[in-house]
């Protein structure tokens, strides 16, 4: 069975908005490295927008190794868009959810192959009540935002996890990963 990851950004006081948080180069690197050893992106239809920003650098790059390599990445990696208003998405490495997230994340759990990644945070919140994330990775960015999208607002249970390994980055971020703990 595949293993499903959830791999998200959130600052200090649990903000996650997309303009914040202090990326660098060995932020990007961690993220391309875990695009990479995944077989497919699952994404809400905002995040896949957000996302289509990279679309350009793969034929532009930046000169900024990091991002270009994670331009690049993204780029060759499958994704999965879920969304109710979308009628076709125009990046070729994607394609629009044929049924909804808990049937799709079930039958793609349910084959061999490299891990899943959930990268939208409606997707995670989704997930985590379903008890489907295998493994949540939280790139903790060293500062408080004081407003904005709170990660985990609309969880509806109390969720336990097991810490399974941490990494700090030279800029000061964390990964915390954690399993949950299934009953």
């Amino acid at each position: 069975m595949r293993k499903i990851i959830a791999a998200f950004n959130m600052t200090l006081d649990g903000t996650c908005d997309h303009t914040s948080g202090t990326p660098d180069a060995d932020l990007h690197q961690h993220y391309t490295d875990l695009m990479l050893s995944s077989d497919a992106l699952l994404y809400g239809r905002i995040t896949y927008g957000l996302m289509e920003y990279w679309k350009p650098s793969v034929y532009q790059p930046s000169g900024i190794q990091s991002m270009d390599d994670f331009a690049k990445g993204i780029d060759q990696v499958r994704k999965i868009v879920f969304s109710n208003t979308l009628k076709e998405v125009d990046w070729a490495s994607a394609e629009l959810a044929n049924a909804n997230l808990e049937e799709v994340v079930q039958n793609l759990k349910k084959e061999q192959g490299k891990p899943l990644l959930i990268c939208s945070r409606s997707l995670i919140i989704q997930l985590l009540n379903l008890e489907l994330i295998d493994e949540l990775q939280l790139c903790i960015h060293p500062m408080v935002e004081g407003k904005g999208l709170e990660f985990f607002e609309k969880i509806h249970r109390r969720i336990y996890f097991n810490l399974l390994r941490t990494q700090v980055f030279k800029s000061g971020i964390v990964m915390l990963c954690y399993g949950m703990k299934k009953d």
